[in-house]
């Protein structure tokens, strides 16, 4: 698929914002921890908007490459940019988050608030985005008395406060129940569809199915197959992700 088709299925207002983004690219990422290769030649290429799954066993390097295009830490060897700079450069376009959201020991709203005044934000968009994630009923609760399903939601808020480029997500709702599940992705779906390049890892077929345009599989730290994801769904070309998708390699 190409870029210009990906962008076809977007709303105008998505497009008009993919439009203007230079895409992602990872040249020839080698990582090394503890003198074990975890990513070894990784290199692609993102398509403008949408949302990006990395699918993968366990061991496969996911989370690690995430950590890589936010800019968390660096790479051994190669590249990896945004817009033409290095990833750690422009994290501040970016919002990450986690598996399990670390929280403040503060009320549901001054985690927000915390956010956007480290980040010179619009303190008023508290109460919009509290709304937007279902959680404004929670605002002066303490933010440790939430559900795992309600801290999900208010770290997708702390993310979105500043109304990043780039949406990092690692296996987001992992653990959670089947309402959370959607209640997540459909915070996710309405990012994308405003614009929010998304990049989803994620253990789930079936989330993945629902969410990706496009899909990264690793393998052993390589990628074994990117493709759009209506050609991956109908039929993986690689041996290991047609069995992964069949169940036949454990998660």
């Amino acid at each position: 698929m190409s870029d210009v088709a990906l962008m076809t299925g977007l709303p105008e207002i998505a497009r008009v914002r993919a439009a203007s983004m230079t895409p992602m690219e990872a040249s020839d990422v080698v990582l090394k921890l503890g003198g074990a290769t975890v990513l070894d030649g990784v290199t692609f290429r993102l398509r403008p908007g949408g949302c990006t799954v990395i699918m993968g066993p366990n061991g496969a390097g996911k989370s690690l490459l995430l950590k890589l295009l936010h800019g968390l830490i660096r790479p051994t060897s190669g590249r990896v940019e945004w817009n033409g700079k290095p990833a750690t450069e422009v994290t501040s376009r970016q919002s990450l988050v986690f598996q399990k959201p670390v929280l403040l020991r503060r009320s549901v709203m001054a985690n927000l608030d915390f956010v956007l005044r480290a980040r010179g934000a619009d303190r008023s968009r508290r109460e919009e985005l509290l709304a937007h994630v279902g959680l404004e009923h929670k605002a002066e609760q303490p933010a440790r008395l939430l559900s795992g399903g309600e801290a999900q939601r208010l770290a997708m808020a702390r993310a979105l406060a500043t109304e990043p480029d780039v949406l990092l997500l690692d296996e987001p709702t992992a653990s959670l129940d089947p309402a959370s599940v959607l209640a997540i992705e459909k915070i996710m779906a309405d990012a994308r569809d405003r614009g929010v390049r998304t990049i989803l890892v994620t253990h789930d077929p079936g989330q993945a199915r629902r969410m990706a345009d496009e899909v990264i599989f690793l393998h052993g730290g390589q990628v074994a197959e990117h493709a759009a994801a209506s050609d991956f769904f109908s039929g993986p070309q690689c041996q290991v992700a047609l069995d992964f998708m069949n169940g036949r390699i454990v998660v």
